[in-house]
């Protein structure tokens, strides 16, 4: 390769490999694939404020977003244990169904009258909460 196209291939190789993650996040962040459509509904919501606002610290848009992802939130809580759970999983589903209800209240809370680091901790409780929801669901 000449000396003169060899910056050009660098630089087109680096453009290629940070794209690469943007790339499938937003593929990621259209449709993961629940078997509940509750769950996709929530995660529609959730996704962009875990990957794009908490990051960058924009608790504005975790604010903003707060009334609707604990609408879908509560969509989750009121379908209960979903059809299909196994009978093993139905104890740790109802549990954990519980304390995503409380982490939804909280986190709502902080987003009207908590500080950002309160808003951060509920908000990251109800992710948390989430996965461990997505974890129990019976698979499509």
């Amino acid at each position: 390769m000449t000396r003169t196209r060899l910056p050009v291939v660098l630089v087109f190789a680096v453009f290629t490999l940070l794209a690469l993650p943007t790339a499938a996040q937003e593929g990621h962040g259209s449709n993961h694939g629940f078997s509940v459509k509750q769950y996709e509904h929530f995660h529609e919501v959730l996704h962009p404020l875990q990957h794009q606002a908490l990051p960058t610290r924009n608790f504005k848009q975790i604010r903003a977003q707060s009334a609707l992802l604990t609408r879908r939130g509560r969509a989750i809580v009121r379908l209960g244990i979903p059809r299909g759970t196994t009978q093993e999983n139905q104890a740790e589903f109802a549990s954990e169904l519980t304390k995503f209800s409380k982490a939804l209240t909280k986190y709502y809370t902080d987003a009207r009258r908590g500080t950002d680091t309160q808003l951060e901790v509920s908000f990251s409780a109800v992710h948390d909460s989430f996965e461990m929801l997505v974890a129990l669901l019976p698979r499509a």
